[in-house]
């Protein structure tokens, strides 16, 4: 899988195709429409004013793609909000140099480019006060796929047969791996498969280190563990997506389809707390974004001069955006802290009305 994805040459995210949008493999919400990245920035603005109006506030976009949600976040936050852009310290990390000369055009095309710093890893960036960012990155981290047969976990690997790709099980390659498959998906019942997403639990640990004050953002599809790994997932939830097409041969055109999981968000709140990162709440797509909408009537949603087809248009995007039978309800977003004392945001109102008086719906599997 990390060869499929991320080989230097060969590698799905970094030989410069399009990914996204539709001449690519699936959409993101950045794809639809602005009006993601500009509640997003509203969002940022009232986190940055809860750290203190740091200056500078940096914002690292971890996985910026076609550079889309840069664009529409810069240039929305540089008329509407200018003194938080100000003070903002926007990183683009995007791995791929013919990606990164993608971005670069587009911000350039819009009188953005010197307004962003991008760069290859996260490794490069050193402790910031800020907030680390991601939308559909954790599900193309690389797992491994662990099975339970005659009693036993095993391991499913990849081995080659006369030029064709095949699976084989074998023993356990590391007693962590056993160990996130006894904490997260202990039930795992005879035959049934699950991912375990290490490399997720080394990049939280990551950007927690390189957080020094701020806030951490994280939206993808997956669940808490107990909703994730269930009986009614028997082959886990590992998919290859090509041409808006979701299928389970991982194995037919290596290098050129999207290859993806489910994330365990129960692992990244485990891990986050491990390194210091408080968890401020977990909540739907949906929620989130109709709790920061709300205040103006969503009113972001407009560009000056729209006709009313333009506005009619606009309202249908963020209808599929907000869907609870579709991106609304499938995209979790988990917020997490450091050194913030008071972390009540705008984004996660309704989630702390649905707790109100009970245990947030993070914590309920503790």
């Amino acid at each position: 899988m990390a060869l499929c994805l991320y080989h230097p040459e060969y590698g799905y995210y970094t030989r410069g195709r399009e990914r996204t949008g539709v001449k690519g493999d699936y959409f993101t919400s950045s794809d639809l429409h602005p009006i993601f990245a500009r509640l997003v920035a509203r969002q940022t603005m009232e986190m940055w004013e809860l750290a203190g109006h740091p200056h500078p506030f940096t914002w690292v976009e971890m996985g910026a793609g076609r550079g889309l949600f840069a664009r529409d976040f810069l240039a929305w936050s540089k008329k509407a909000l200018p003194e938080f852009t100000a003070a903002l310290d926007y990183v683009a990390v995007e791995p791929g140099t013919m990606q990164q000369q993608r971005i670069f055009v587009r911000l350039q095309d819009a009188g953005l480019a010197g307004k962003v710093r991008i760069i290859g890893n996260l490794e490069e960036i050193a402790p910031v006060c800020g907030c680390f960012f991601s939308n559909e990155l954790v599900d193309a981290f690389p797992v491994s796929i662990v099975t339970r047969t005659q009693g036993h976990l095993k391991e499913v690997y990849v081995t080659a047969d006369g030029g064709e790709l095949l699976e084989k099980p074998g023993p356990i390659s590391d007693p962590a791996i056993a160990a996130y498959v006894a904490r997260y998906a202990n039930e795992l019942e005879e035959g049934h498969r699950v991912e375990v997403n290490r490399q997720a639990l080394a990049w939280m640990k990551s950007v927690a280190a390189r957080l020094t004050t701020g806030f951490a953002i994280t939206i993808d599809y997956g669940d808490l563990a107990g909703r994730l790994f269930t009986p009614g997932r028997p082959r886990g939830t590992l998919l290859a997506y090509h041409g808006h097409t979701a299928s389970e041969e991982l194995f037919a055109a290596p290098g050129e389809t999207d290859l993806t999981a489910h994330v365990n968000f129960s692992a990244l709140i485990d891990a986050g707390k491990a390194e210091g990162l408080e968890c401020g709440g977990f909540t739907t797509q949906e929620r989130f974004l109709m709790a920061l909408g709300e205040a103006n009537h969503f009113e972001d949603l407009y560009d000056p001069g729209h006709t009313g087809a333009q506005k009619l248009q606009a309202r249908l995007k963020l209808k599929t955006l907000i869907s609870p039978e579709g991106m609304g309800g499938i995209f979790k977003i988990l917020v997490q802290s450091k050194g913030v004392t008071r972390a009540d945001l705008t984004g996660l109102k309704f989630e702390r009305q649905k707790a109100a008086g009970g245990v947030p719906s993070w914590a309920e599997e503790d």
